[in-house]
């Protein structure tokens, strides 16, 4: 047991060691090129220039040499005519139905299958109902004809006795 102790207490101090000599690396700056290995260097290298290489410049007039070959230059504004005559080419489709059946375009009521129905039945009523009224017209037609052919007979009558 005193062996495993005596070895912690050896652990702590080497890690208080390498904690101090960070430390001191922090504090006086560090230099990268103590503790990188080579390959590391050039993959940092190769990754900024990577960044160089995808930098356009579009607003920007660099006086730089470098950077001014990266400028983009500047874009030529396209014909707009053509565009405009096929736009209003596709605005103007020619027309496929010249005549446009309403009935077909207005969505159905709920109940007009109902109506459909019910239809050949409200015709025989209605023929029924224009005989009931042609029959009470011919009725009161008589009832007056008599009523005059009497007035006239009495005024006949009345006439006749004048003389």
């Amino acid at each position: 047991m005193e062996q495993s102790v005596g070895s912690l207490q050896e652990q702590a101090l080497k890690r208080k060691e390498r904690l101090k000599a960070l430390r001191e690396k922090q504090l006086h700056g560090r230099e990268q090129d103590d503790g990188e290995p080579e390959s590391k260097k050039a993959t940092l290298e190769e990754a900024t220039q990577e960044k160089h290489r995808e930098l356009k410049l579009r607003n920007y007039a660099p006086e730089d040499e470098e950077l001014k070959e990266r400028q983009v230059p500047k874009a030529k504004p396209a014909s707009v005519e053509d565009k405009v005559k096929d736009q209003l080419e596709a605005a103007n489709p020619e027309p496929i139905i010249e005549e446009v059946d309403l009935a077909n375009l207005a969505p159905r009521k709920p109940d007009w299958d109902l109506k459909r129905d019910v239809a050949k039945k409200l015709e025989k009523l209605e023929r029924r109902t224009q005989r009931a009224i042609a029959e009470l017209i011919r009725d009161r037609l008589r009832g007056h004809e008599e009523e005059l052919a009497g007035a006239v007979g009495a005024v006949g009558a009345e006439a006749g006795d004048s003389d």
